[in-house]
């Protein structure tokens, strides 16, 4: 019996989820969290062998929680599962620790799939992920210029392109307002924006934000 936690801010996607695996007598959903604090709550319980994390959550990223959990249990298997595109998140996070990353859009048996995968300690990389890293190593394609910023720049990125502010966003990531903000002009060098509402249109043209 594979014994899994999903981490979601949304019920109805953890409604989803949890009646879709209920129908393979392999798989148990033994606990759910709605953000980071509570999904490494769910992975310090020890009744998960797989955590469904979701990378776009209200108190903190989902890379900082996927760090967090991965740092006290390096053992855990953490398949991410986010509604954002391979291109923009995959790669980077495989880098830091999760054991495979699905687009919300695949279909439902590739989820079955790949808990099983990672559950044996392996990784699960999809065809899409797949191309990605073979054009990484290749030198393929142009990166865009997000994807050249650090994992810290690409979460200060988001938020200010969601509106936030720099105050509230130092409060969330347990960061001073001086290094947000120094955050955010390295961000508006590399991306060669001038301004919070040209890294909003940037995003959206881009399909990081709806």
């Amino acid at each position: 019996m594979i014994r899994i936690g999903i981490v979601d801010d949304h019920a109805v996607v953890r409604a989803g989820l949890r009646q879709y695996l209920a129908d393979h007598v392999d798989l148990r959903v033994t606990g759910e969290a709605t953000n980071g604090a509570e999904a490494l709550e769910l992975a310090r319980s020890g009744e998960v062998d797989v955590l469904l994390l979701d990378i776009s959550m209200p108190d903190q990223s989902g890379v900082d929680a996927l760090k967090a959990i991965k740092t006290r249990f390096p053992d855990l298997a953490v398949l991410i599962l986010s509604g954002f595109p391979e291109a923009h998140y995959a790669t980077n996070l495989l880098r830091v620790g999760a054991s495979g990353y699905l687009n919300k859009e695949c279909e439902p048996d590739e989820i079955v799939l790949a808990i099983r995968t990672v559950s044996m300690g392996r990784k699960y990389i999809s065809q899409a992920v797949a191309t990605l890293l073979a054009e990484g190593v290749a030198g393929g394609l142009d990166r865009p210029p997000h994807e050249l910023l650090s994992e810290r720049e690409l979460q200060v990125f988001l938020r200010l392109a969601k509106g936030e502010t720099i105050g509230a966003m130092a409060e969330a990531m347990f960061l001073s307002v001086k290094t947000v903000s120094t955050y955010r002009t390295r961000v508006l060098e590399k991306l060669k924006l001038s301004s919070n509402s040209e890294l909003t249109y940037y995003a959206m043209t881009n399909g990081l934000i709806q």
